[in-house]
């Protein structure tokens, strides 16, 4: 079994009752990352659209997110849940990258990590078609030497001092 074309590196949330949420992802391919950071209605959407901000070059556009279901699979503080997405194309794509339904389905504690997770598992599902073979290469090669960043890539440095409370003045 291959691994997958994408992995979540690390992914970051700020969200509050008095602010929009802000979410941070880098996601990887090889030794490529991609960058981006994205605000939300809440935790789930500022991060799946913080990957699909990420992505929008690899993919052509953003993923349509079709369906989002969440399932507790046990009772209990440390019970489980399970999120189930699925996914359509990005509009406008034709031929065969314009067609297709893919999921992804992850099992955790942590909500917010398996619908991220699970909306990255979709996106590798519609990667691993033929016709969608090495569009992460291909992304790469058009730009050499350069991932994808957006507004806040400085705050992703490990070793850089950060502050999320500086996200809500943006």
């Amino acid at each position: 079994m291959t691994a997958p074309a994408l992995q979540l590196a690390r992914w970051s949330i700020t969200s509050g009752s008095n602010a929009q949420s802000r979410g941070v992802v880098v996601i990887a391919a090889g030794e490529h990352h991609w960058r981006a950071s994205a605000t939300g209605n809440g935790a789930v959407d500022a991060l799946l659209t913080a990957v699909d901000e990420a992505l929008a070059e690899v993919l052509a556009g953003h993923p349509r997110l079709v369906s989002y279901d969440v399932h507790a699979v046990a009772q209990g503080p440390d019970a489980e849940g399970q999120v189930t997405v699925a996914i359509l194309p990005p509009e406008g794509l034709v031929g065969a990258r314009g067609d297709g339904r893919y999921s992804g389905s992850v099992r955790s504690t942590n909500i917010i990590a398996a619908s991220i997770e699970a909306y990255i598992q979709a996106i590798n599902a519609m990667l691993a078609e033929a016709h969608w073979a090495d569009a992460p290469g291909a992304a790469v090669r058009r730009r050499p030497g350069k991932a994808a960043s957006h507004d806040h890539q400085t705050l992703l440095d490990p070793d850089a001092p950060h502050d999320p409370t500086s996200w809500f003045g943006h």
